[in-house]
């Protein structure tokens, strides 16, 4: 159903989720146009998640599997990293806003990107905060790690979004974290060590973003 470069780039990546399903879905969505959100575009809201098998599964998972586990003992497999991440998060969440997001984005930043198809054998896998840490990951996992970890943190989930996006430099789908404040959203990813104002970025063209209880879709102002 595809027909521009953009949208078959888009069907291609396995960054994205359903797109072909969300392409249909958004002719049936009011459009919010009371102002211009994230990276200056429109948005659709829509509080089914069920077309978000992968990023419900997350957050099931995280619930149930994210917890600190085993000895430390084996040379061969670290079975502390879960626990090394609980003892990181104990050591700043007692710092500014600031300071924590800083940490967070270099914590998960220093991890390899490993793309799915390697990890685990298909083109598209939304890992949780355990599989990523023993693994690395791709876009969307280091996303995931960042929303997780500020979720710990006690940073409210409306507050912030995992966001699919094509970056238009590279002609690929992407996947960042975006934390919207008072005056601001601040862009995480994995590309860059800088966490950056939306408003900084121009080579990014959102296409839907979601968090723990509804989705967006992005449209051009």
């Amino acid at each position: 159903m595809f027909h521009t470069s953009r949208h078959s780039q888009m069907a291609k990546i396995a960054c994205c989720l359903p797109v072909s399903i969300l392409f249909i879905v958004m002719a049936t969505l009011p459009v919010n146009t009371a102002h211009a959100a994230l990276f200056g575009y429109r948005e659709t809201t829509n509080t089914n998640l069920d077309i978000f098998p992968q990023w419900v599964s997350v957050l099931e998972r995280h619930i149930k599997e994210d917890v600190p586990e085993g000895n430390c003992d084996s040379s061969v497999f670290n079975t502390c990293h879960l626990k090394e991440w609980y003892a990181f998060l104990e050591s700043i969440k007692h710092e500014s806003r600031q300071e924590q997001m800083d940490e967070v984005n270099a914590y998960a930043n220093k991890k390899s990107y490993v793309l799915d198809i390697d990890n685990y054998g298909v083109e598209d896998y939304w890992a949780i905060v355990k599989e990523f840490l023993y693994n690395s990951g791709d876009c969307e996992d280091y996303s995931i790690f960042k929303f997780m970890s500020f979720r710990w943190l006690g940073f409210k989930a409306e507050s912030m979004r995992i966001v699919v996006l094509e970056d238009i430099n590279l002609g690929i789908a992407h996947a960042v974290l975006a934390i919207y404040t008072d005056d601001d959203i601040l862009i995480f990813d994995n590309q860059t060590e800088e966490i950056v104002s939306h408003k900084d970025i121009s080579h990014y063209v959102p296409i839907y973003s979601v968090n723990e209880s509804r989705w967006w879709m992005h449209l051009p102002s």
